[in-house]
C-alpha cells in the first residue's frame, strides 16, 4: 500500500507541475478537429480530418401462415405506366393437404456509416460511405424461396461533398428529389396513398444511384437543388435531370420537384418520362393543412401517356380530442391516349387521449375505383394505445378491410369482407435499443406473429 500511494503521488505532482509550467509559458492545449468543425457523435480524429461512426442492426422475425396469394382492395389508375404496383391486398392464408402452410422470414439489415471531414476554403470537404448488408431469409409453404430484397454487404452510399451554404456532391447517393408534404394525417391513410409508398406519386423518372449534385441555400428558408442522376444505368431510362425549389419557415413547409429521364442515350424512346412532385403543410395554432399534387407521364411511340394525383389532408385538436381528414383523386391518359378514367378516395379518423398515457383512434378509408362495375373498396379501424410503463408500450387494433361486389362490364366478383385484430407490445429502455412482438389474426384464416429488436449508434 505505501508504494502504490508513492506512485500516485508521484503521477499527481507531475501533472501538477508540468499543467504550470504550460500555464507560464502561454501553451495552449488545440482543440479536436472534431470540435472544430462542429461535429460530435462517435468521432476518431487525425490532425486534419474528423471521422464520424455511426451504424445499426434491425432484426425482423415473421412466422405464420400469410401468403396465400393476396386479395385485391383497390387498383389504381397507374396499371398502363412502368414502375407501378398497381394493387392493395390483404394477406391470405394457404390451404395446401398433407403438407406445411406455414410461411416465415428472417431479416437481419446491417448499416454502418462512415463520414470522414475536413476543413476546406470552400467549407467542409466530406466522403461518405455508407454500407449496407440485408440478409433475407424467406419461406412459403415451408420451402426456401428467392428473395429479391437480399443483398451481400454493398456500398449503399458512396459519394463526396463540399461546400457550406453551397454544397456539391457527387458520387453513389440517394435523390435530392423532394417528395415530402404528401401524408394524409388520418390514422388508416388512403388506399392510393399506401401504394404510392404514402402520399402522392413521385413518378417514373429514374433517381438516385450515379449522381452530380448541387444545393445552395439563398437564405430565409428558401433551398435550390439541381442535379443529374441515373447515371449508373446503361438502358433508355439512363440518366435523370432533377430540379428542386422548397421553402421552410415559421408554420410553412413547402417544395416543388421536377425530373426528366432517359436523357443519356440521346434519342427518344419509351425511356423519356418526366414528373413535377410539389406539396405544402401549414400549421396554425392547433390546425395542419396539407396539400400535394403530382403529374407526369411518358412518350410512347404508340401515344404518349400521363397521369396526375392529388391529395388534401387536415387536422384539428380540440383539448383531448383529435380530427383528421383526408382525400385523394387520381387520373391520366393511358398508352395511345386514351382517357384513364378517374380513381377517387377519401378517409378520416376521430383520436382522443381518455386517460394519461391512453390514446383511442377510430376511423376508415374508402376508394372508388372509377372503373364502371369495379366494386369499391373500404377499411374501418379502432385502435387503442397504452402506455403500460415509461419503457413499455401496448397497441392493439381491429377492424375490417372489403369491398363491393364487381358487375359487369367489369370482371365480376362476389362481395367479400375480412375482420382482423392485432396486438404488439413494444419496448423501448434506452440506450438507442427498441425491441416489439406482435400477431395479427383475420377472419379468412391468415395470421402472423412478429418479433422485431433493433440498436443504432452514432
Amino acid at each position: 500500500m505505501k508504494l502504490k500511494s508513492l506512485i500516485l503521488g508521484s503521477v499527481a505532482a507531475a501533472g501538477l507541475s508540468t499543467a504550470g509550467f504550460a500555464a507560464d509559458l502561454g501553451v495552449l492545449t488545440s482543440l479536436d478537429v472534431c470540435d472544430e468543425l462542429g461535429l460530435s457523435g462517435l468521432t476518431i480524429s487525425s490532425d486534419t480530418n474528423c471521422l464520424q461512426i455511426s451504424g445499426a442492426v434491425n432484426y425482423t422475425f415473421e412466422w405464420g401462415n400469410y401468403n396465400g396469394g393476396g386479395h385485391i382492395i383497390a387498383n389504381t389508375p397507374f396499371a398502363g405506366a412502368p414502375n407501378t404496383d398497381g394493387v392493395v391486398s390483404v394477406d391470405t392464408p394457404s390451404n395446401l393437404v398433407g403438407v406445411s402452410n406455414q410461411d416465415w422470414d428472417s431479416k437481419v439489415e446491417t448499416l454502418l456509416k462512415f463520414v470522414g471531414t475536413a476543413s476546406s476554403d470552400f467549407g467542409p470537404a466530406s466522403v461518405v460511405i455508407n454500407l449496407r448488408q440485408r440478409d433475407y431469409q424467406r419461406a412459403r409453404d415451408a420451402i426456401g424461396v428467392v428473395n429479391g430484397d437480399a443483398h451481400v454487404l454493398r456500398a449503399q452510399d458512396a459519394y463526396v461533398q463540399v461546400g457550406d451554404t453551397t454544397i456539391l456532391s457527387a458520387g453513389k447517393k440517394g435523390s435530392i428529389f423532394n417528395e415530402g408534404d404528401d401524408e394524409p394525417f388520418n390514422f388508416t391513410g388512403l388506399f392510393m396513398s399506401k401504394d404510392a409508398d404514402v402520399g402522392v406519386w413521385e413518378g417514373p423518372v429514374r433517381k438516385g444511384g450515379h449522381v452530380i449534385q448541387l444545393e445552395s441555400s439563398f437564405g430565409e428558408g428558401l433551398v435550390g437543388k439541381i442535379g443529374l442522376e441515373a447515371l449508373d444505368r446503361t438502358d433508355n431510362e439512363a440518366g435523370s435531370l432533377i430540379g428542386v425549389l422548397q421553402y421552410a419557415g415559421e408554420g410553412i413547409t413547402a417544395h416543388i420537384s421536377g425530373s426528366v429521364g432517359g436523357l443519356l442515350d440521346g434519342v427518344q424512346t419509351v425511356g423519356d418520362t418526366y414528373a413535377v412532385h410539389a406539396g405544402v403543410t401549414s400549421t396554425f395554432d392547433a390546425f395542419k393543412l396539407r396539400a400535394a399534387l403530382a403529374a407526369g407521364g411518358g412518350y410512347n411511340p404508340a401515344g404518349n401517356w400521363s397521369y396526375w394525383n392529388g391529395l388534401v389532408s387536415g387536422e384539428a385538436k380540440f383539448d383531448m380530442f383529435k380530427v383528421a381528414l383526408s382525400a385523394e383523386a387520381a387520373g391520366g391518359t393511358a398508352v395511345g391516349g386514351a382517357a384513364l378514367d378517374t380513381d377517387f378516395g377519401f378517409g378520416g379518423s376521430i383520436g382522443a387521449t381518455v386517460a394519461d398515457g391512453i390514446e383511442i383512434n377510430i376511423g376508415g378509408r374508402y376508394f372508388n375505383d372509377g372503373t364502371a362495375g369495379v366494386g369499391d373498396g373500404y377499411q374501418v379501424a379502432a385502435q387503442l394505445i397504452a402506455s403500460l410503463t415509461e419503457t413499455v408500450k401496448l397497441t392493439t387494433e381491429i377492424g375490417v378491410y372489403g369491398h363491393a361486389a364487381d358487375v359487369a362490364p367489369a370482371p365480376v366478383a362476389a362481395a367479400y369482407s375480412d375482420f382482423y385484430g392485432s396486438a404488439e407490445l413494444g419496448w423501448n429502455p434506452g440506450g438507442g435499443f427498441s425491441s416489439s412482438i406482435g400477431a395479427k389474426v383475420q377472419q379468412n384464416g391468415a395470421y402472423k406473429v412478429t418479433f422485431k429488436a433493433s440498436k443504432a449508434f452514432q
